[in-house]
């Protein structure tokens, strides 16, 4: 069964693909999960995966991508936003910082210290509340008209350090 990405009435039907970088070292995980702990809870969420390739198709195009087979193995970051209803651009450029400046890539390196791409993905999902019954709730999830900004200030955040940003189309169907 198919489900209608949140903050949208569109029904575009959507693929991501993702390389893990297979030269993870066990001493540093290829996920993380960022939060900015000091600010009043909860705050916007990030999963940030370790790739070599990643890129998010609608209906069947490519709409936003990251490395390619014919490159060769390169180190770069897919970032899955979920955005909440107490967020702001200042903590989507915090956020941005960090992930720019974390380092999670090989060799102890930042993004920003071997120019890594990142796709950049909204994902309200992050915030999926599953303590009570069997299906999700979603409230903590900020709606569309609200995180879709966010999401663009975060991506322009992190091009605004000199990243290299690829994001995928807010609210497209995903499968």
């Amino acid at each position: 069964a198919s489900r209608r990405s949140r903050g949208s009435g569109r029904r575009a039907a959507s693929h991501l693909s993702a390389q893990s970088d297979d030269r993870a070292s066990l001493a540093a995980p290829s996920r993380f999960r960022l939060t900015l702990a000091r600010l009043t809870p909860p705050a916007m969420r990030i999963l940030v995966q370790r790739v070599t390739t990643a890129s998010v198709s609608v209906d069947g195009r490519v709409v936003g991508g990251i490395g390619s087979a014919e490159s060769g193995p390169a180190q770069g970051l897919l970032a899955f936003v979920g955005v909440t209803h107490t967020d702001t651009d200042e903590i989507g450029r915090r956020l941005a910082e960090k992930l720019w400046q974390l380092r999670i890539l090989d060799g102890e390196r930042s993004a920003a210290d071997v120019n890594a791409p990142i796709l950049v993905i909204s994902q309200f999902t992050l915030y999926a509340n599953t303590v009570k019954g069997r299906r999700p709730a979603w409230n903590a999830a900020a709606p569309g008209s609200l995180a879709e900004p966010l999401v663009d200030s975060f991506a322009d955040a992190l091009r605004n350090l000199g990243a290299s940003v690829e994001t995928g189309e807010f609210g497209a169907h995903m499968h």
